[in-house]
């Protein structure tokens, strides 16, 4: 039997663990790493990132500031159509 107060099952110990590796994760990327992570092409990565007021460019390295770009994305993020409906299956095969 699995004793429920097991630091895996602690709500307190999950939120704890979420907030150190928020704390961990790396705040800058250099662009490469950025173009992997958001799937964008490096144009299109560098003009946002501008525009969001994230990019450091340090010696001829350009690094992109997470937290900031992540922000300015979250501007564009659409909200959920709930009114949608599924489109109703047709296969060519039947006859009307």
């Amino acid at each position: 039997m699995v004793d429920q107060n097991d630091d895996y099952y602690s709500v307190a110990r999950r939120k704890e663990v979420r907030e150190e590796s928020k704390r961990l994760r790396k705040k800058f990327f250099r662009y490469k790493e950025a173009e992997i992570v958001y799937s964008i092409q490096h144009k299109k990565l560098l003009e946002l990132a501008d525009k969001a007021g994230a990019l450091y460019r340090i010696d001829g390295y350009v690094l992109i500031n997470r937290d900031i770009f992540e922000a300015y994305l979250e501007q564009f993020r659409q909200p959920r159509n709930t009114k949608a409906k599924a489109a109703p299956k047709v296969s060519r095969w039947d006859k009307k």
